[in-house]
């Protein structure tokens, strides 16, 4: 089953940009685009903004019943690993 998951944001430019977050057999994809590109870049490794603006999403969708807590688990996983990574980077 598919589960996608999408939220726009405004860049420190002043830009438009679209997320796109979806879940396929367990794994998580994310995708973005500025207002003006045709293309989606993916990102192997999502921002912590990312992680953070998906994480608020999926607990606004589990709070209205519309997605499983484990969703919200996962991506709070994936935010814990991805601190842990940015702090030994910026330590060493």
């Amino acid at each position: 089953m598919r589960n996608e998951h999408n939220w726009k944001e405004v860049t420190a430019d002043g830009e438009k940009r679209e997320v796109r977050a979806s879940k396929f057999g367990g794994a998580w994809r994310f995708q973005s685009k500025l207002k003006h590109e045709a293309v989606w870049t993916h990102h192997d490794v999502p921002s912590l903004e990312d992680l953070e603006a998906l994480r608020d999403v999926l607990f606004r969708k589990y709070n209205r019943k519309r997605l499983p807590w484990e969703d919200v688990v996962t991506i709070d996983a994936m935010i814990e690993k991805r601190r842990e990574a940015d702090s030994s980077n910026a330590l060493g």
